[in-house]
């Protein structure tokens, strides 16, 4: 690992992973960065690839008397499977705590504080990594079928208008100036012209592998147990099949699964999957400028990965589940009510799992309980949205740097 450099591990290869080892490598540290799988092949292959800077808490009043209706809706935005309902109670419990009026407002802080700096600093790491263009420069459409369901995203409109968030509201034919697919049903649509999109998810995480291996960076394959503090004061990286790699630090950013490895060390986390689908069609039938949103039915179409891929919504059901293809599809036929040209050709579903924690913001933290263990996980549906921010934040902080942001509310121990 090179003998003149602190050395660290990054246990998770998804564009967290990768996004941090290459500003770390940078800052002259020696990485490796280790999965079980290739990297970028896990949940961070299938994301909507959306820059998606209108943070808004998961839990709320609003919210919560929608979920009723949602778990009774077969085809709604949320799916919870009965087998799983008990083991979801604590996380359950845990996320309408988070709704609270008070605790609301911190947490829209603490997310907006990070959206904030994340455009800007996307921009930053695409550059280093040699690969600015793997950015669009265009926005997305946030769109609603009636006036009504214009006026029940008010909220999220507010907490744009009280961040300093810029968009405009199109009505009729000038939503279909900018974007010609759309159906002529869509009453209203809200234009975020700084939520971009990403060309190609797989390719952006692989990249960024590219430029940290170009460093110096190494990738190691294989399943990690879990990770110890060493006498000396190192960390050593225990592997399922026996062997083990150490480090001065180690970096945990594994998604869902990194909430074994910080149980194994005394500091559990509710760290939950949701589970999310996609559809990635290749020959859509119609061409797209913009990326979309239907907030009511909980879906985005985005053009991507040299296709239109359409995906989103929440099913909770644990890791060991088989997928239930039956989700996209419903998706798909929502979009193509949305886009009326569309066709499924040459089309491909898939299933991932977003690190879900009930208050919505992620773990950006060193370890309360072990020296030299910090913790990147719980980025939920803005994992590639906040994965430039999350590493230059891990970076400063590992480096000794002031973050330019207070990172009191990412803490591991806040729960």
């Amino acid at each position: 690992m090179g003998e003149n450099k602190r050395t660290v591990i990054i246990v998770g290869a998804g564009v967290i992973g990768a996004a941090i080892a290459l500003e770390l490598q940078r800052r002259g540290r020696q990485v490796t960065l280790v999965d079980k799988a290739g990297p970028g092949e896990g949940t961070s292959f299938g994301n909507m690839a959306s820059i998606a800077l209108d943070f808004a808490a998961g839990s709320g009043p609003s919210t919560w008397s929608k979920i009723p209706g949602w778990l009774l809706d077969p085809e709604g935005p949320v799916w919870l499977r009965p087998s799983y309902a008990l083991r979801m109670l604590p996380w359950f419990l845990r996320f309408v705590a988070a709704g609270r009026p008070s605790r609301l407002r911190e947490i829209e802080d603490a997310g907006m504080s990070l959206s904030r700096h994340a455009l800007s600093d996307f921009r930053a790491m695409l550059a280093a990594a040699g690969a600015p263009d793997l950015m669009t420069e265009e926005g997305c459409l946030s769109i609603y079928e009636t006036e009504a369901e214009f006026a029940g995203d008010r909220a999220h409109l507010e907490l744009m208008q009280r961040y300093g968030m810029e968009y405009k509201v199109l009505a009729g034919a000038e939503i279909r100036d900018h974007e010609p697919a759309l159906s002529p049903s869509i009453a209203k649509a809200v234009l975020l012209p700084d939520n971009k999109s990403i060309r190609d998810p797989y390719k952006l995480v692989l990249t960024l592998m590219e430029a940290a291996k170009a460093l110096g960076a190494t990738f190691v394959s294989g399943a990690v147990r879990t990770v110890e503090r060493q006498s000396d004061g190192d960390v050593a990286v225990l592997f399922e099949n026996g062997t083990r790699l150490q480090a001065n630090d180690v970096v945990l950013a594994a998604g869902v699964r990194t909430r074994f490895i910080a149980s194994a060390l005394g500091e559990p986390i509710p760290l939950e999957t949701e589970r999310g689908y996609h559809t990635q069609i290749m020959k859509p039938g119609i061409a797209m400028r913009y990326s979309i949103i239907w907030p009511r039915r909980a879906f985005m179409v985005t053009p991507t990965a040299g296709g239109i891929r359409v995906g989103g919504n929440v099913e909770m059901a644990g890791l060991d589940a088989p997928p239930d293809y039956r989700r996209p599809r419903i998706l798909v036929r929502h979009a193509q009510r949305a886009l009326p040209g569309l066709q499924v050709e040459d089309a491909k579903d898939w299933m991932g799992h977003r690190p879900a924690l009930p208050d919505t913001i992620p773990i950006i933290s060193p370890s309360s309980r072990v020296p030299g263990v910090w913790y990147a996980t719980g980025h939920g549906h803005l994992g590639l949205t906040f994965s430039a921010t999350t590493a230059r934040l891990m970076a400063d902080m590992m480096t000794g740097i002031a973050p330019a942001v207070d990172m009191t509310p990412f803490r591991i121990n806040r729960y």
